[in-house]
């Protein structure tokens, strides 16, 4: 992300790496959407259509290893990870906003249910936390909020699916609340390479900021020595 710094990163107001303040939020790495095998997947296949070869290539090769290193770099750290999920209480989806019911429905994204699912790989873990929401940013249908600010945590790391959806929105639901918001570019993912370009540019101008992984885990482990 190098875009001109006298005009994307002129807003921006850098903060120091408070690492006792960090904590890492991974966003819909579920089977639903985020997944070869799910229900996204399978309806782009039924319908002879390759759109979304990109996503799952990108998930596979840089969202899932790369949000795997970061969890376990937190989670050695001692630091709060968190996962937020999108679905319905229930098959009928009649929890969830109007806007949002179709794709839960036609996706089988409830509780219970496979797609619903964490992946695999991401499991969670003793001592993490989950949140479901229902709506595209986790704000707005989750206590993210107050269970952040209850484990003093205000510098934030997000990875996840889709980048210019769910993930955007968290981060900028997040930044208007006033945490420092890092989103960590290859470990975040959408289904065209131009959505989620454009939407690392345009955070970068005054939301927060946009960091590789491997930056982001030397500025990490930089704030431990």
């Amino acid at each position: 992300m190098n875009a001109p710094a006298d005009y994307i990163r002129a807003y921006m107001t850098e903060r120091p790496i408070d690492l006792s303040r960090a904590a890492l939020v991974m966003i819909d790495m579920q089977y639903a959407t985020g997944s070869r095998q799910g229900a996204l997947a399978r309806k782009l296949q039924a319908e002879g259509s390759r759109v979304a070869d990109y996503r799952f290539a990108r998930i596979e090769q840089q969202v899932l290893p790369n949000t795997l290193r970061l969890r376990t770099h937190f989670s050695q750290l001692g630091r709060p990870v968190l996962h937020v999920t999108i679905g319905a209480a229930h098959a009928d989806a009649l929890d969830a906003p109007l806007h949002m019911r179709r794709l839960f429905t036609e996706f089988r994204n409830f509780v219970g249910s496979r797609e619903h699912e964490i992946l695999d790989e991401l499991k969670p873990l003793p001592g993490e936390h989950v949140l479901r929401k229902t709506t595209i940013g986790a704000f707005a249908s989750t206590n993210i909020d107050s269970l952040l600010r209850a484990l003093g945590c205000e510098q934030l790391y997000l990875t996840g699916v889709s980048t210019n959806m769910c993930v955007e929105t968290t981060a900028r639901e997040a930044a208007d609340r006033g945490y420092g918001v890092t989103l960590v570019e290859d470990a975040c993912g959408t289904t065209h390479e131009d959505l989620h370009q454009v939407t690392m540019r345009n955070f970068q101008r005054l939301f927060g900021r946009v960091r590789s992984c491997d930056e982001a885990l030397a500025e990490l482990q930089s704030a431990v020595a």
